[in-house]
């Protein structure tokens, strides 16, 4: 089965996605910086989403170009990815609204477990599919990247509801595990 179509339709999904969260941006009501203040967290969280959307983005491909085939198991946890990826506008939003109150902060960590274990299973679905080169299995490895970040995730759900600046600093330590691709992943493709 071509691995083209399901490329394209996530690439899609997660341009509409930072499209949504970029149009819930309201403008202030007046031109000066007092009328921006406000806004602070809404555009902190905006920015920490974009970035956390992007960086899915950038190792799905990078994923998607070191396997040479997909299947209907591959099909659906991909989809089940963009399901939970798809409810970062709503938690993005919630948390930055109120200001990164506990519970709404707590719900963003939630998202982003689920992502994260989303993200965990397509892994595993791709390798798992018949005749996919060994090369794939060989670069994610025993894909400490991706158990680390779930038990971030994980901590971070109950550490919001007491302290959910602590949490926000496990989201900014996680994205910059992430954000540059893993070389592993990147000589599997130039293979």
């Amino acid at each position: 089965m071509s691995k083209g179509r399901l490329e394209a339709f996530s690439d899609g999904v997660m341009a509409i996605l930072i499209t949504i969260m970029v149009l819930e941006l309201h403008v202030p009501e007046e031109p000066t910086l007092e009328a921006f203040q406000p806004l602070g967290p809404v555009i902190l969280s905006y920015v920490l989403s974009f970035i956390y959307l992007g960086t899915y983005w950038n190792n799905h491909h990078h994923l998607l170009q070191a396997a040479k085939v997909v299947d209907g198991r591959v099909l659906w946890a991909n989809l089940h990815l963009l399901f939970w990826l798809s409810l970062f506008p709503f938690a993005t939003g919630w948390m930055g609204e109120n200001s990164f109150a506990p519970v709404p902060t707590a719900v963003y960590a939630g998202v982003f477990l689920a992502a994260g274990f989303a993200y965990f299973v397509l892994v595993r679905a791709l390798i798992a599919a018949k005749g996919q080169p060994e090369a794939l299995a060989a670069a994610v490895g025993s894909d400490v990247k991706g158990k680390v970040s779930l038990v971030a995730y994980a901590a971070a759900i109950p550490i919001a509801l007491v302290a959910p600046l602590v949490s926000l600093g496990l989201f900014v330590a996680v994205l910059a595990y992430w954000f540059i691709p893993d070389r592993r992943m990147e000589r599997a493709v130039g293979r």
